[in-house]
């Protein structure tokens, strides 16, 4: 691929390469047959209200890092691969527990398998939010290096997926649309990489300019897309110039674990990438509880008033009638809200359900009467006064 031009005749043909990598290491990454799990366990139980991982080169100050934030001890020296399995702990911030786990260093090459590349990958996957540990007097060349090996084993970073519809067939070959112009893909390419992943009864629409590394991944279906920060660690050994350009970059912190300087930058930083909604419940009649929070997140489940009742009990969301609002999500306080409303960071929510319903009737067309049988044992009313 490197070898040949790009231009317009080639673009098929490089297409086609790119379709047969994406599908030999989808083939090298899945287990081999018959292996039995042998070794030490690395994954970690999930706690808390959200996941943070730690993934950076060797001696980068990871672990220092992890001590510092959550007051778990985790060995650090200053040779490399210290810290040799997964090691977690709890940062609690803004009434959440956030579980940070402290993973081995990555090397060049850890998407096939050097250093337990793969099993450090395979927790990073599971985590809501990457950290990437750098060291801010080391090159440029460490997170390219990072980048390239978590998207060889199907990690987008900061990306978002592609607007790309695919669904497969059993029959009626293969329909292909686009509701805008495409310059990057044809119908042709379209057929060859379909065609190279044996599918021939497909439906394919591009809602966007997408291109062919996009729909590949379409294709494949196992990418995960996932929001990074990346944490300059040691500027108290780089000039101030160096940390200033340093810090401009997007989606970048800069930090000394050393110095103990800018912490309290990155916590906010990954409380805003995040994006944990803290909703707090008020009984009728009463203060709002404003001690313990449910928490909500977009990617775990959802902010809505709906997930919000899922989240205290599943047979909740039958019983409610209408949910009152205070916060910055209503309009006006308190707003009657439905299932559907959106709700936003420090709100208040009241949950009024629906009056069970009499049984028999009402009025005159009551089953049961609740008068005594016989005529008897009526209540004789007292005379009237005159």
């Amino acid at each position: 691929m490197a070898r040949t031009q790009k231009n317009k005749a080639t673009e098929y043909h490089l297409g086609q390469l790119k379709a047969k990598i994406a599908k030999l290491r989808t083939q090298l990454l899945e287990p081999p047959k018959g292996s039995s799990g042998g070794g030490e366990g690395f994954e970690v139980t999930k706690y808390g209200h959200g996941r943070v991982a730690l993934i950076g080169f060797p001696s980068v100050g990871k672990s220092t890092l992890l001590t510092m934030l959550t007051g778990t001890q985790s060995e650090a020296a200053s040779y490399e691969f210290t810290t040799l399995t997964c090691i977690p702990g709890i940062i609690h911030y803004n009434d959440t527990k956030i579980q940070l786990l402290d993973l081995p260093g990555i090397i060049e090459g850890a998407s096939e398998g050097k250093g337990r590349g793969r099993q450090v990958i395979a927790v990073s996957k599971s985590s809501d939010l990457v950290l990437m540990v750098l060291d801010a007097s080391k090159s440029e060349g460490h997170r390219q290096i990072l980048t390239r090996e978590l998207e060889a084993v199907g990690l987008r970073l900061n990306q978002r997926p592609p607007q790309i519809y695919f669904k497969k067939k059993k029959t009626g070959g293969i329909s292909f649309n686009s509701t805008l112009p495409l310059t990057h893909v044809d119908e042709k390419l379209c057929y060859q990489i379909l065609h190279e992943y044996k599918i021939h009864n497909a439906e394919v629409l591009f809602r966007e300019d997408a291109t062919v590394d996009d729909l590949i991944d379409v294709i494949e279906g196992n990418r995960k897309y996932m929001k990074c920060v990346y944490v300059y660690n040691k500027i108290d050994v780089v000039g101030i110039d160096d940390v200033d350009k340093l810090a401009r970059q997007p989606n970048s912190v800069v930090i000394s674990c050393n110095l103990k300087l800018n912490l309290d930058r990155l916590l906010s930083r990954m409380w805003e990438e995040m994006g944990l909604v803290r909703v707090y419940t008020k009984p009728q009649g009463q203060q709002p509880d404003f001690s313990d929070p449910v928490v909500l997140s977009a990617d775990r489940g959802g902010c809505t008033v709906e997930d919000f009742c899922n989240h205290i009990h599943r047979s909740l969301v039958k019983d409610v009638k209408y949910v009152l609002v205070w916060g910055t999500s209503a309009r006006h306080y308190p707003q009657h809200c439905g299932l559907g409303h959106v709700l936003h960071d420090e709100d208040v929510v009241q949950i009024v359900k629906k009056k069970e319903k009499e049984e028999g009737g009402r009025g005159r067309f009551k089953s049961h009467t609740t008068g005594p049988a016989r005529i008897s044992d009526r209540e004789k009313k007292a005379p009237l006064k005159t």
